[in-house]
């Protein structure tokens, strides 16, 4: 039974496609780019673009699961040809910011709830991974702490409960390989509660350096934010910051929870991601 993952250039896939084959487990890549995959040996690689249902027979075909990245674009056409080639189980990474109670008119929430809404409809059984804050989010600071420059943040005391994108993986291999798991829904964070600030804190203790925050207003940051995202999805990030200010982001399920182990530290991540924010 083949297990296709997509997104497989990302972290998460990239650690799901290592763990299941290291497992046993026949899988194969996929992506828009196949010959830029870097995969271990014996794990096959093919093309598949969403908005290109002509590629979707191929990348289907033989294929009992799949580990999908969310896009809108070409979902219900992925569907149907999932249906057709015998696809049984789908498990998706989405994100807890579908569960928000803005979420039909939220960007950010947007995106993910139109595929899991596809996926309801689906024959197969759906397994639905909804991760919040991702610890790597922080590599959005690097820029400014590895040129010594204070880090500018609308909402330092914003308190989310960033996961290791290893902790979501080690979760999503469990869900392709553990049938009592399939057609779950679980929301996953990191174990612990953390301010931006104290985020920071953490990474100026993994590097040596000295990181100062800069404060600046909302609208200093929709400007700056603004340069590299459309105006709405900053307007959700910031909405999200400042509800994270006044009622900090819950601990929900982690390795501990769903796995038994203990949850990966954003400390661990920071460790292992410290030459990033060095070298900026």
């Amino acid at each position: 039974m083949t297990t296709l993952i997509t997104g497989s250039r990302g972290k998460v896939g990239q650690t799901v496609i290592e763990r299941l084959h290291s497992a046993g487990v026949a899988v194969r890549a996929a992506s828009a780019d196949p010959a830029a995959l870097s995969v271990p040996d014996g794990v096959g690689t093919v093309e598949l673009v969403l908005d290109r249902p002509e590629t979707f027979e191929a990348a289907l075909a033989g294929v009992r699961q799949v580990f999908l990245y969310p896009e809108p674009a070409g979902i219900h056409d992925l569907i149907k040809a999932a249906e057709a080639a015998g696809v049984e189980h789908v498990v998706l990474l989405s994100s807890a910011s579908v569960l928000a109670p803005d979420a039909e008119d939220n960007p950010l929430a947007w995106h993910n709830l139109q595929v899991e809404r596809a996926l309801a409809e689906a024959d197969f059984t759906v397994t639905f991974l909804r991760p919040d804050a991702f610890a790597s989010n922080a590599l959005g600071w690097a820029h400014f702490i590895g040129r010594g420059l204070p880090v500018p943040l609308a909402y330092p005391e914003a308190s989310l409960a960033p996961i290791h994108p290893v902790d979501i993986a080690d979760i999503a291999v469990h869900a392709l390989t553990d049938a009592s798991f399939a057609g779950r829904a679980v929301t996953l964070t990191g174990g612990r509660s953390l301010t931006f600030r104290e985020q920071l804190a953490v990474i100026a203790d993994v590097t040596g350096r000295d990181i100062a925050v800069e404060e600046i207003t909302r609208a200093q940051a929709e400007e700056q934010m603004g340069r590299s995202m459309s105006a709405a999805m900053v307007g959700s990030l910031l909405g999200l910051w400042a509800s994270a200010t006044v009622t900090p982001v819950p601990v929900a399920d982690t390795t501990e929870t769903v796995l038994g182990t203990p949850a990966r530290t954003f400390e661990q991540w920071a460790r292992e991601n410290a030459a990033a924010f060095i070298q900026g």
